[in-house]
């Protein structure tokens, strides 16, 4: 009995899986709440185990392409400016949506026990400082900027290794690749424990209150990750940009909203990437660092919230200073990562583009963990879904170039 059924849930697609996680964890949730406690011990299981093997698989994948690659910087430029382009975009639709929609915050919350940056020179000073981390340090502590740092120069150096020596490296590669797979196919009962524990401990109730901040947010989100991010994708590609956007958003963006975490989602984003038949050489270094730059969801945060706190203490935002914040907001956002707390300890730089004091903006932080719930989880699933969605668009479009690229090129394998 037991192997037929761990023989069908190997052989169900893991999307389908997921799908049937989620709904009873909503189940659990409304029905036995009393259990949930012991349900999200499998949520939080999941979520460890990614972020445990995920240092080690960029680590020892990034040496593997180095090391035994010749050209790994043709496609990195163009990736790493389909990052910036898109975060600054994100920004843009972020600016233009709290134009059209104003919001008034009620700024009654304690000041939090926090220190933001104090400006964005700190910020980059930050992510400077990250990459020369001692390299133990940096995999102990998932610090991805200075892991890919060590990750290249030891495998530049290892480029004139033996064969013998580069068949270890990739035979390890494999290896690592083939724990994530295993820690992946538990996915199910992670995502079960996270969507309970989450619907027990966060009630709508404290929403509620946000429900115009956090529609304008969303609304943001989604307007990126529907229209903004397919536009950027066709004006590449050339064509229809859907197939790829909605299986990056179905297959990244749906663990990311749970895990709320783009370090824990960087095996599930390598592995798509090898279902979309992209070349490791790629995508083992363009996935780490888009978990670590490539923040668009970051700069939405940073620019409404900085708005709606600008408009609270009617400030008139003129169109420059947009433009400003825009800035800002990208620049921050690339940065947020290097930051505790993330995108919203990044909301007082911006708000000091307008004047206002860290007293004023460390209130808009606090409402943003209040909202945080929604706020956070959509933010992450953005954040995590343009990584393979620009990954896969700079990659295609060399194929493009060569005029090899197909429709089909923009829908992965099956899953195995």
């Amino acid at each position: 009995m037991i192997s037929k059924v761990t023989k069908a849930y190997g052989e169900t697609a893991l999307i389908k899986l997921i799908a049937i996680g989620l709904v009873v964890g909503i189940i659990l949730a409304l029905a036995v709440p009393s259990i949930v406690p012991g349900i999200a011990v499998f949520g939080r299981l999941f979520v460890n185990a990614l972020k445990g093997v995920a240092p080690i698989l960029v680590f020892v994948l990034v040496i593997n392409a180095l090391s035994q690659k010749a050209e790994p910087a043709k496609v990195m430029k163009p990736i790493i400016m389909l990052y910036m382009f898109g975060t600054f975009c994100a920004s843009l639709v972020a600016v233009g949506a709290s134009f059209l929609f104003p919001t008034r915050l009620t700024l009654q919350i304690s000041d939090a026990e926090i220190t933001p940056p104090s400006g964005i020179i700190e910020v980059l000073e930050r992510v400077i400082m990250n990459i020369v981390d001692n390299p133990i340090h940096a995999l102990t502590t998932a610090n991805y900027i200075g892991i890919l740092a060590w990750a290249v120069i030891i495998g530049l150096a290892l480029k004139p290794a033996s064969d013998v020596t580069h068949e270890i490296i990739s035979d390890l590669a494999k290896g690592v690749t083939q724990v994530v797979q295993w820690v992946i196919r538990f996915a199910p009962f992670g995502i079960m424990g996270l969507v309970a524990d989450s619907i027990a401990t966060s009630g709508v109730e404290t929403l509620l209150g946000y429900a115009k901040l956090l529609a304008v947010l969303l609304g943001a989100f989604f307007s990126v990750a529907l229209i903004m991010n397919p536009l950027i994708v066709f004006l590449k590609l050339g064509m229809n940009p859907y197939p790829l956007v909605l299986t990056t958003l179905k297959e990244s963006g749906i663990y990311a909203f749970f895990t709320r975490s783009s370090a824990a989602n960087i095996p599930v984003n390598m592995n798509l990437c090898k279902r979309l038949r992209l070349d490791p050489e790629f995508y083992s270094i363009s996935i780490p660092l888009g978990a670590t730059v490539n923040m668009a969801g970051a700069a939405i945060t940073i620019a409404v919230l900085s708005l709606a706190t600008a408009y609270t203490m009617d400030i008139s935002v003129d169109l420059p200073t947009a433009l400003l914040l825009c800035l800002i907001s990208t620049i921050g956002a690339c940065g947020a990562s290097g930051v505790a707390g993330g995108s919203l300890l990044l909301i007082p730089v911006a708000c000091s583009s307008f004047g206002i004091d860290s007293d004023i903006s460390m209130q808009v932080v606090g409402i943003g963990f209040i909202i945080g719930v929604l706020q956070d989880s959509c933010e992450t699933a953005l954040n995590s879904s343009s990584d393979v969605l620009f990954t896969a668009t700079a990659a295609l479009s060399l194929k493009k170039k060569e005029g090899t690229l197909k429709p089909s090129d923009m829908i992965p394998d099956p899953e195995d």
